[in-house]
């Protein structure tokens, strides 16, 4: 029978060990040197005292090695308090000094502070209480911390440092200074060793000759060149650049951008939109294509300009403008197109290149090239030359059938406030006009020749016409003017592809442009880690914690009442107040129970709490989760507690040594 007994016993905690999984075993905190040694039961039950002599108390913990003047060592609790002038000192590269240190061997945690700074290689961290968890090689800090290596120097609010990437992670307040620009941001992650910054939210780089902002970008700060893919602008040689994603270079002098852009001149007051543009500063020039248009206000008039492909050069008063292939133009009343336009600012000269056609109103003019011409002054249209095969064409207004035109060798106009006032024609010129009487009768239709035509024109309709020197021809009866007879040689009538609103000039082409994909908008930019790294980290970002504040709370932090600062725990590492942890409170909602809720973490993105809490679960833990109202944010809670003792307890123990990474408490109120 003892035999059956002892080999059921057996055979159960063979079954027992094979079915638990392997516990990683915790290393004991070891003394290396204690030299004087007390105890002090009734203020710090169960702990040893070390006190230096003429060498300082150390300890040493995997790998690590502490030294300090005074050490309170709980060696059941393998954890221990260290005092004054403290080392920590991981391997070659790692060390944290301070005035005051709790460092738990179970959980592999140090919370320092007074006087807190981290070395590690070329970078330095201080600040005045700092979070190291060895186990995953972390250091955190929240109130205010600044780094420092070879390059830059960078301060925050609230900071995290991860020694085995040698990266940084900065939210709110963060500012980075270089000897040759600053940056602010709301957070930012920065590599000591590629000197990256990737940047989120709302950011700004200033440097000597450029200001660049973006809510979501890359810097490298080493050569100052770097993005900018979500809201961004550069302010850059006296141009604001704007659009979906920018890209900028100071060393080449060079920026470009893409899609939905616009490319102020400050100068000049000129405007580029198109989804693909290039500025060259060294060159003083702007190229920019696909659905690209020129914005210029001329007598309070915008002139849009378009073409395949814009190209602005000269310096900021000698500007000129090119507009290639397929260019168009178009102001309330002048519009016009040809293969490509070249304005020139210097001279005010306008030139309508290849296969050119104007239309004023309701006159169409063409000619083998066509000069608009500004007064420099004031910068209005002063006239305007038609150069050979000069060609005006309307159709005649009040018939509606027929057309009254008029050709000759050259065009010479003359614009008064803007409108197109007078006419000369001149050399072999050719008119064909209806006439009507004050009834609106048709009189006859006028068909002359002359050496030269001038002819003055009201609201862009020809009013009067004057034959100049040996005019030769007669008014013809509708009748007896045949059909093939009322127009002359070279006539060809475009009224269908007038161009008659700023929309018109661009085609189909131009309006059905699909524009490129911007990656990393919603998608991970940080390149200094590997891929699925990268998605974690973004995964991460949307947490509260570790990336961003929550939206203004309606109700205000509650400060300690007296009756809490009179309580006295019996432990010291529950002392803290609510002044002293991350605390907030929030009114009841959504039937949730009243108490003290241990926060892991909060999400504004639902996918991204569900995949935290299945994480969670798999930990072993059971995590629960609310949503408030007034956020719209999903708070991830451990536990829910009646008191806040209880609730602090928890955090300061790391929910029982169950969760290792930070947690804060959220107060739900019973009304």
């Amino acid at each position: 029978m003892l035999k059956s007994v002892f080999l059921l016993l057996t055979v159960f905690i063979c079954w027992s060990g094979w079915s638990q999984e392997p516990q990683t075993e915790v290393k004991q905190i070891n003394i290396v040197y204690g030299a004087n040694f007390t105890k002090d039961e009734k203020q710090y039950p169960g702990a040893a005292i070390f006190s230096k002599d003429d060498r300082q108390v150390q300890f040493e913990h995997e790998g690590a090695d502490l030294w300090c003047d005074i050490a309170i060592y709980y060696q059941k609790e393998n954890r221990l308090k260290a005092i004054g002038n403290i080392k920590l000192q991981q391997g070659d590269s790692v060390q944290l000094t301070s005035g005051k240190i709790d460092y738990d061997g179970n959980l592999n945690l140090a919370k320092a502070w007074e006087n807190v700074v981290l070395n590690h290689t070329s970078m330095t961290l201080t600040t005045d209480t700092l979070r190291f968890d060895r186990e995953k090689q972390e250091a955190y800090y929240e109130h205010n911390g600044t780094v420092v290596d070879s390059s830059n120097t960078l301060t925050s609010k609230i900071g995290r440092y991860f020694t085995q990437l040698k990266k940084s992670q900065f939210l709110q307040s963060v500012n980075l200074v270089n000897p040759e620009f600053n940056l602010v941001s709301k957070q930012l992650d920065y590599y000591t060793e590629s000197k990256n910054a990737y940047l989120y939210g709302p950011s700004t780089i200033t440097g000597e000759t450029y200001t660049m902002y973006c809510e979501r970008g890359f810097y490298d700060t080493k050569i100052e060149n770097g993005y900018g893919i979500k809201n961004t602008r550069i302010d850059y040689n006296n141009r604001i650049i704007t659009g979906d994603s920018l890209y900028f270079d100071k060393k080449t002098e060079f920026a470009s951008a893409t899609n939905n852009i616009t490319i102020r001149d400050t100068i000049n007051n000129g405007l580029i939109r198109a989804h693909y543009a290039e500025v060259y500063k060294a060159k003083d020039s702007v190229f920019a294509t696909k659905r690209a248009v020129s914005i210029n206000l001329v007598e309070q008039d915008s002139l849009y300009m378009h073409g395949d492909t814009l190209m602005v050069t000269g310096k900021p008063e000698q500007r000129i403008l090119r507009a290639f292939r397929n260019a168009k133009f178009y102001k309330t009343d002048l519009s016009g197109k040809c293969d490509s336009i070249h304005f020139n600012q210097k001279t005010g000269i306008t030139e309508l290149i290849t296969n050119p056609i104007i239309w004023n109103g309701e006159n169409q003019m063409t000619g083998d090239s066509i000069h608009l011409l500004s007064d420099l002054e004031t910068e209005k249209l002063d006239s305007l030359k038609v150069i050979n095969n000069a060609f005006i064409i309307s159709l005649d207004t009040v018939g509606k059938v027929g057309y009254n035109q008029a050709k000759g060798k050259d065009l010479f106009g003359k614009f008064i406030d803007n409108k197109l006032s007078l006419i000369d024609l001149v050399k072999n010129t050719e008119v064909i006009y209806y006439m009507y009487n004050d009834d609106q009768e048709l009189i006859g239709i006028d068909k002359t020749i002359c050496s030269a035509i001038r002819m003055t024109l009201a609201n862009n309709e020809i009013e009067d016409i004057t034959f100049i020197t040996n005019p030769d021809g007669d008014i013809f009866p509708e009748k007896e003017l045949p059909e093939n007879s009322r127009l002359l040689k070279g006539f060809i009538w475009r009224g269908k592809e007038r161009i008659m609103t700023k929309d018109d000039i661009f085609d189909e082409d131009d309006n059905n442009i699909k524009l490129v994909t911007i990656r990393g908008v919603d998608n991970p930019i940080d390149l200094d880690v590997e891929p699925e790294e990268a998605v974690e980290d973004e995964r991460k970002r949307d947490s509260i914690n570790s990336s961003k504040l929550l939206p203004p709370n309606p109700l205000k932090k509650i400060e300690p009442t007296k009756k809490d600062q009179q309580k006295k725990e019996p432990k010291a590492i529950v002392s803290e107040t609510k002044a002293d942890v991350r605390y907030e409170e929030g009114a009841k909602e959504n039937g949730l129970d009243a108490g003290y809720y241990l926060i892991a973490n909060v999400f504004e993105v639902k996918e991204n709490y569900e995949k935290f809490m299945e994480s969670l679960t798999k930990q072993g833990l059971e995590p629960q989760h609310f949503l408030r109202n007034f956020n719209q944010y999903h708070y991830v809670y451990l536990e829910r507690y009646n008191t806040w003792e209880e609730a602090l307890q928890s955090r300061n123990s790391n929910f029982n040594g169950k969760y290792l990474d930070e947690t804060w408490i959220f107060r739900v109120l019973d009304k």
